[in-house]
């Protein structure tokens, strides 16, 4: 009876340690099959970017010549052609107007038969000092009649030498009758007409040079200081996926009085001659010397009290927490200088209940 009991007691111990051990295995199934069911965490994600703290500033412009010269005869007279036509390229020395030139022939005839006479007078004058002095020297005539012809031989001589640059002058009169071109342009405004009287100097034709173009824009009285100190850059509306570099050559001293805007100039020495004059031009101005930060929303900080931190997502979907340096908060974004490289993936959701060690997954919006 002792033995029944002993023997009792030992299967009843048996089959306790096999439940034991059943139920223990069957509690580390379920573990893992628990944690095989736990799927990635959906998240949103922010991408940072690191660019200019002050943003580029952009301008409505238009392409101007450096150089518009207004071109006019040097002497007066009447229009006898003109040559040219509004948007005719014109090259070094071509004639574009002409006056009449009878009046400014008969002049230069003038001027050549009185130099013709001023050396008859000073030969004349020449040999009746010559003869005077030859007198003087024998004794047979005066002092005083000795200066005389001496004084009529100068006065003859400066006659000649003044009819001599009334030649010149006249010759150069007529030539300016005719008036070309003193460097390669475009003609932009013709403003004589043929028969039309002029004056020494009125604008006839208006040319502007090729060797120079430039973007003109206002630039407001915020940004003078970025125009003169920062770079800039200018695309066209025709060509908008060209740059050209621009430099700042002229800002006007004071402001506009109607829009409070200060007029810009900025030479664009890589133009070619496709960069037509008039076209519309966009002007980016960007301040080099600030600094690059990137903006990232509010509510991807997270900060336990030690320092700023980002939870950055790799391409397993993995998450770390990275130390960031604030530069400043905005109202909606956080701007940082370092901490996350260009382009990572920062969790911008519900970072306080992330776990490092758990997965996530990057969706576009959440549900819920």
């Amino acid at each position: 009876m002792f033995a029944k009991s002993i023997l009792y007691s030992y299967y009843k111990l048996l089959a306790g340690a096999l439940l034991a051990s059943l139920a223990i295995m069957l509690a580390g199934c379920n573990d893992k099959v628990a944690e095989k069911a736990v799927p990635p965490r959906p998240v949103l994600v922010a991408t940072a970017h690191y660019a200019a703290e002050t943003p580029e500033r952009s301008f409505v412009g238009t392409i101007k010549p450096r150089i518009e010269a207004d071109m006019g005869f040097r002497v007066p007279g009447k229009v006898a052609k003109r040559l040219v036509e509004v948007g005719q390229t014109v090259e070094v020395g071509q004639p574009l107007a002409t006056l009449d030139e009878v009046d400014l022939k008969l002049q230069a005839e003038q001027a050549v038969a009185e130099h013709t006479a001023a050396t008859g007078v000073v030969a004349q004058a020449v040999a009746a000092e010559t003869r005077a002095r030859e007198l003087r020297a024998k004794g047979w005539t005066t002092d005083a009649q000795m200066d005389s012809a001496r004084a009529a031989a100068d006065e003859a001589r400066a006659r000649l030498n003044r009819a001599e640059r009334s030649v010149d002058l006249t010759k150069n009169s007529l030539s300016y009758a005719t008036l070309v071109a003193d460097a390669r342009g475009v003609v932009t405004a013709t403003l004589v007409e043929p028969g039309q009287v002029v004056a020494a100097g009125q604008t006839a034709i208006r040319v502007a040079r090729f060797a120079e173009k430039e973007a003109v824009v206002a630039i407001p009285e915020t940004l003078v200081e970025r125009a003169k100190t920062g770079s800039a850059s200018v695309t066209l509306w025709s060509e908008p996926n060209k740059k050209y570099a621009a430099k700042l050559r002229e800002i006007s001293p004071s402001a506009d009085p109607a829009t409070r805007t200060y007029l810009a100039k900025f030479s664009l020495p890589d133009v070619g001659d496709k960069v037509e004059l008039g076209m519309t031009a966009t002007l980016t101005l960007c301040d080099q010397k600030t600094a690059r930060v990137a903006r990232l929303p509010l509510s991807a900080l997270y900060d336990a009290g030690d320092k700023p931190s980002f939870y950055v997502v790799d391409d397993a979907g993995d998450i770390s927490l990275k130390p960031v340096t604030v530069k400043s908060y905005e109202s909606n974004d956080v701007v940082i200088s370092g901490g996350v490289d260009e382009g990572a993936k920062v969790v911008a959701l519900g970072v306080q209940k992330l776990d490092p060690a758990q997965k996530v997954r990057v969706v576009s919006s959440l549900s819920f």
